[in-house]
């Protein structure tokens, strides 16, 4: 067996990441967890504009092997805060480090609002 065999057939090279990749899936991951009804403003002025790994929601700050992510949610109105807070660490975490493959050293979830638009329903 050759060197090539043992490494899968890959060809050599490196993969780059966009910030932008992780700020989606982040962003994606915590919008399918039930009880979340939206991503929430960041707070911060015009600063957040030039940071890089900023979207409506999510800042992300990483290095080539951790990620540190910060969530700002609207939750809607019949759900647990703890709960849906849990759920959506563990399922951003879980997203990052099976398909990106970069360790996540922490997700903050901020609860920005309470959506209660479909209250009366």
């Amino acid at each position: 067996m050759n060197s090539k065999e043992k490494e899968g057939d890959r060809a050599p090279g490196t993969t780059t990441m966009a910030p932008g990749v992780l700020v989606t899936l982040a962003k994606l991951t915590a919008l399918s967890v039930p009880g979340v009804a939206d991503m929430a403003p960041l707070p911060g002025g015009v600063n957040r504009l030039f940071r890089r790994g900023v979207a409506e929601g999510v800042r992300i700050d990483f290095d080539e092997s951790y990620v540190c992510i910060d969530l700002y949610l609207i939750l809607k109105h019949d759900t647990n805060v703890r709960s849906v807070s849990r759920k959506v660490q563990a399922e951003v975490a879980r997203a990052i480090e099976e398909m990106i493959g970069m360790q996540v050293t922490r997700v903050d979830v901020h609860i920005e609002d309470i959506d209660y638009s479909n209250a009366d329903e």
